[in-house]
């Protein structure tokens, strides 16, 4: 897939016509610094168009983007450690829930991002196990696989591969433009 035109449409905390408009939407989630701003940007080859931060929590609502004027992506809040009080904490938890499991709106597929270095985390894995009983596309990206030293790599790789299953894994670094061409081929 190519993308031409990539932007940045709206925060969303609630319910939103935007999102019952028929347009496809792919959804990115991860626990908090994971990358996923980064790997939109990456993936979109637009610096900038989701804001990133090494702060943990950054982002807080659903950050609407729309592709080629035919698709969304959906970045969603980081599950997990976030620099904020944990009644902040609990509303994006239950922003997330609201929006995979108790809304109608269908993603077509749902783009799991998990830091290559550390592998799956106790709650990737049960963000991965929730993503399945309710039957959603996943994909599964091991993002920052830069970090990993070459010696290291492919048996990180395998245990992260062991860990997901039978999803579909793509080993990825947004920094260094790793994967990227695969992902935009798997959410096509």
């Amino acid at each position: 897939m190519n993308i031409r035109s990539a932007e940045f449409i709206k925060g969303i905390v609630q319910a939103d016509e935007l999102l019952s408009n028929g347009k496809p939407q792919i959804a990115f989630i991860g626990r908090s610094n994971v990358g996923k701003s980064s790997v939109i940007n990456a993936l979109t080859n637009k610096k900038g168009l989701a804001r990133t931060s090494s702060t943990p929590g950054r982002t807080q609502q659903l950050n609407l983007f729309l592709i080629n004027k035919s698709f969304y992506l959906v970045d969603l809040p980081g599950y997990g450690f976030a620099k904020m009080s944990k009644e902040g904490q609990e509303n994006l938890q239950a922003l997330i829930r609201w929006y995979l499991w108790e809304s109608n709106y269908k993603q077509k597929k749902i783009v799991l991002i998990i830091d290559a270095n550390v592998g799956p985390t106790v709650n990737d894995l049960e963000m991965l196990k929730t993503l399945e009983e309710y039957d959603k596309d996943v994909i599964v990206v091991a993002n920052k696989v830069d970090k990993l030293k070459n010696s290291e790599r492919t048996k990180q790789l395998q245990k992260i591969k062991t860990a997901i299953g039978d999803h579909e894994m793509i080993p990825c670094s947004a920094q260094h433009k790793i994967g990227l061409a695969e992902l935009s081929k798997a959410i096509q």
